[in-house]
């Protein structure tokens, strides 16, 4: 949507949030992921796919692409690309929280690189940014966990450093819906609200003393940096929010 992106620069800047360069946009680096594109079809990981979603039903939003256009695209029309993931071997991915990647938590199948309508899908784009951009380390939601194979796959496959990963928990209904898609969702205030922050950190189990709900955003960001415990968080995909944030 029009102005979506502002918005999202705009919230991080209200919660005390900074960025070290210039923010990037994927609709300015499409030379790059057509660059890794290229490459990878030189090695022979890519193809054509014709299936749509309502071919696969729910096998693809599972990760579970059974390899149906591996042979070619079985139909004519706009095709997009796939990643033979089983072509490239990488390291055992042992996550800093989650522990060691098991059957449960690792995606089956090829992942989609290149859309239908011909726009390059996040699990490309977000191996060519990191790696352009110097990350080592990424900490993001236990939604994404299952994601790591198939990014892991396609970091050796382009010759990348392959990165580390910690999944922290994401804050959910108690009926295990995510809390940023649910009805109780709540706007960030435009000047920011330390107060929303503590109960964030103490839905992640940090315990920031209680005065800190009144304090500067800076007081609050300096105390969680000098705090932050992730040990408190081994094991755990998600954590039920029983109360208004708001």
């Amino acid at each position: 949507m029009p102005g979506a992106a502002d918005t999202m620069l705009q919230t991080l800047d209200a919660l005390g949030f900074s960025w070290d360069g210039p923010v990037w946009y994927q609709s300015q680096r499409l030379e790059h992921y057509e660059a890794a594109l290229a490459r990878l079809r030189e090695r022979g990981f890519l193809y054509e796919c014709s299936c749509t979603r309502r071919d696969l039903g729910a096998a693809d939003d599972s990760g579970g692409y059974p390899g149906t256009c591996r042979p070619g695209a079985t139909k004519p029309g706009p095709t997009a690309l796939r990643f033979r993931a089983d072509l490239q071997s990488c390291s055992p991915i042992v996550d800093e929280l989650q522990g060691p990647e098991s059957a449960q938590t690792r995606v089956g199948g090829d992942p989609v690189v290149r859309r239908r309508d011909g726009l390059h899908a996040y699990q490309l784009a977000v191996v060519v940014d990191d790696a352009a951009s110097g990350v080592d380390r990424v900490v993001r939601g236990a939604d994404l966990l299952a994601s790591c194979r198939w990014q892991r796959s396609l970091q050796v496959a382009l010759g990348l450093p392959e990165v580390a990963y910690m999944h922290v928990p994401v804050l959910t209904e108690s009926d295990g819906s995510k809390l940023a898609k649910s009805a109780r969702s709540v706007a960030v205030p435009p000047a920011g609200d330390a107060g929303l922050l503590h109960k964030v950190l103490t839905l992640l189990r940090q315990q920031p003393p209680a005065e800190l709900s009144r304090a500067s955003l800076g007081a609050l960001w300096q105390w969680a940096q000098g705090h932050w415990q992730p040990a408190r968080l081994r094991g755990v995909a998600a954590l039920a929010v029983e109360a208004q944030l708001d």
